[in-house]
């Protein structure tokens, strides 16, 4: 279990973070975007239809108890994370999509997480205790959206101090990930060594499987390559930080360890695989990149030999 001041150092971390990605945007953003809506709708479909069922299918194929049936599919209703944001730019994806996918998951989240949430805890039958209130989830993402919107507003009333805040949103975004994980795992790293095999491959496959539809499907609505990628980011990528948050606020004592674990164990893990998979999508695109610029230089024609 992580003690009461580490759950309310995560919280206000967590705010932060939501500010500095509030802060990377301008209504003006929004206005543009809605404009040409395509990715973002395509991105929101692949976070609220794909990963929560996957996250389902995984958890009913491998015969999860409660608790980790629970664990895998709060994981799979988040909403993205802003470390997907950081992956996308090092993979030369594009990043204000990236960035606006993230914001507008987080949003749509007050509405979708409860009702995806009830619907599939249904499905799994877990018991009452198992149970997340839709007002502790409610009340973890109204606390994110409300520094997300003065965010923004930053942006516009001083691009300067926007611009430092985003830096510091982004940088605290990886801080977090490794706060959840250094906090604690060494507390428990006797769980992890007696951890079934089949937890690992549902946290790691969560993620994996997920960037693998979520580009499959992108390309299936039509997406070009740079933008598909993206999305498969975005959608693999989920808030695990969030899911620990909401597990910590909602459960105490051996339940909440119970849950807790693959919200940990997904945290530690997706920070691996999408680093593996932006290596990987990095050389993709430079390779496409040196493929468009070799068809721009046409080669000259010979010069015509003296008789």
């Amino acid at each position: 279990m992580m003690t009461e001041f580490e759950t309310q150092l995560l919280t206000a971390m967590m705010m932060i973070i939501m500010l500095g990605m509030g802060a990377s945007l301008t209504f003006k953003d929004f206005r543009i975007a809605f404009r040409k809506p395509q990715g973002v709708l395509v991105g929101l479909l692949c976070q609220y239809a794909i990963m929560p069922a996957l996250a389902y299918t995984l958890a009913l194929m491998l015969g999860f108890p409660p608790g980790l049936a629970l664990g895998l599919v709060l994981i799979g209703c988040m909403p993205g994370g802003t470390t997907s944001n950081i992956f996308t730019y090092f993979s030369k994806g594009v990043l204000a999509l990236s960035i606006l996918m993230t914001i507008c998951s987080t949003l749509v989240a007050v509405a979708m997480v409860p009702i995806l949430l009830a619907f599939y805890s249904g499905l799994l039958g877990l018991p009452a205790e198992y149970q997340i209130p839709p007002s502790d989830v409610l009340r973890v993402l109204v606390l994110l959206i409300v520094p997300t919107i003065i965010g923004i507003a930053l942006r516009k009333w001083n691009p300067n101090a926007g611009a430092t805040i985003e830096l510091v949103g982004a940088i605290l975004g990886v801080v977090v990930l490794l706060f959840v994980i250094g906090t604690w795992v060494p507390r428990n790293h006797m769980l992890l060594a007696t951890t079934a095999g089949n937890v690992y491959f549902a946290t790691i496959g969560l993620g994996l499987f997920g960037m693998a539809l979520g580009f499959g499907l992108a390309r299936l609505l039509r997406q070009d390559r740079l933008r598909s990628r993206t999305i498969a980011l975005e959608t693999g990528i989920q808030n695990g930080p969030l899911a620990v948050l909401i597990v910590l606020l909602t459960f105490e004592g051996a339940l909440q360890q119970e849950v807790l674990l693959i919200p940990v164990l997904y945290s530690l893990f997706i920070v691996l695989s999408s680093t593996a998979v932006t290596v990987w999508f990095r050389r993709v695109s430079t390779r496409e990149e040196l493929a468009r610029d070799g068809a721009k230089i046409k080669p000259t024609a010979p010069a015509a030999g003296r008789g």
